[in-house]
């Protein structure tokens, strides 16, 4: 049963750049042009009349931009809730414009192993991170810890929730690897790494959706009953001011927006393409959890109510339950 009609979330891409080269990523390898205030703006506007509640500025690295911080008071003046995820090299630098304009801070942080991280991530920002977290918590802010679980470093969970977590009072988000396109990732999580992360989700400052680990043990999304519903929980807008459906990692047709989203989402082709969610050939074992975890939140079924309690545990936590309601 659908409970929410309308999409809820908003992966706006400012930019494709980067200032790392994660091996488990390609964005960075895309030529990207940054998103223009006019354009931020008025697809806001627009992005609220949808219904929109969340507004993730992602990339890329999105404090690249230099008009980030203008980006995220526009958000908070319309009353969304906004999120950003950080590798931490350009947080200290924005950090004071920034502050009370970020509902949920990630700080990326793979290991606690300096040397491992900045390998995985392909620069040198471990310090930066640390660096980040300190600067954070003397503004008031609350950050999170966003680890991106392999194989290879699901070892590294306790240590990190040791060592920085816990120190620091931060909240541990486990986020499982996923493929997508020819993007290499290691091998799939085991049958006894999913054991590992259902056990550590249940720890206290631990955020990890239980939904995620019961969609990999029933092979992902299956076309012939798609439980993801990406293209119409999610909108996605590219740095060339494009919607695109059905997804970002998996989008077949970029909608030039041309200051007129409202018009462009309800639009004969596009509203065809939102139909295909979850039922295209690529979609066939998809486990991206960008776009499940809205996709758990609005239909009523197992992994709605596997997905609940992690999810309002860490609203509870972090305050934007009320502003979800």
């Amino acid at each position: 049963m659908r409970l929410i009609q309308h999409p809820i979330l908003c992966n706006y891409y400012v930019t494709y750049r980067c200032n790392a080269k994660c091996g488990f990523c390609d964005i960075w390898e895309r030529p990207s042009p940054y998103v223009t205030i006019e354009q931020v703006e008025t697809n806001l506007i627009s992005l609220k009349k949808l219904g929109i509640k969340v507004i993730d500025f992602t990339g890329g690295e999105p404090l690249l931009h230099r008009d980030i911080d203008h980006f995220f008071a526009f958000a908070k003046k319309l009353g969304f809730i906004t999120t950003l995820t950080t590798n931490g090299l350009l947080y200290p630098k924005h950090a004071e414009g920034l502050k009370g304009k970020v509902d949920m801070l990630h700080f990326s942080l793979d290991t606690a192993h300096k040397e491992k991280h900045d390998t995985m991530r392909g620069v040198a920002c471990y310090d930066h991170v640390m660096e980040s977290i300190q600067i954070a918590k003397s503004l008031g802010e609350r950050p999170d810890i966003l680890m991106t679980v392999f194989e290879d470093n699901i070892g590294e969970i306790e240590k990190l929730y040791t060592d920085v977590c816990l120190p620091n009072d931060l909240i541990l988000i486990l986020n499982p690897s996923f493929e997508y396109n020819e993007v290499e990732t290691g091998s799939e999580l085991s049958n006894q790494s999913l054991e590992t992360l259902t056990r550590w989700g249940k720890k206290k400052n631990i955020y990890l959706n239980q939904a995620f680990i019961q969609l990999r043990r029933d092979g992902g999304n299956q076309t012939e009953k798609p439980v993801c519903k990406a293209a119409s929980t999610t909108l996605v807008i590219s740095p060339e001011n494009e919607l695109l459906l059905p997804c970002y990692h998996l989008g077949t047709k970029g909608f030039a927006i041309d200051g007129d989203l409202e018009k462009v989402y309800h639009s004969t082709e596009a509203q065809k393409l939102i139909k295909l969610e979850g039922r295209l050939p690529e979609c066939q074992g998809c486990t991206i959890n960008c776009y499940m975890q809205p996709s758990f939140a609005v239909e009523m079924n197992k992994y709605f109510w596997l997905a609940l309690p992690s999810t309002f545990k860490y609203n509870w936590i972090k305050g934007t339950w009320r502003q979800l309601v």
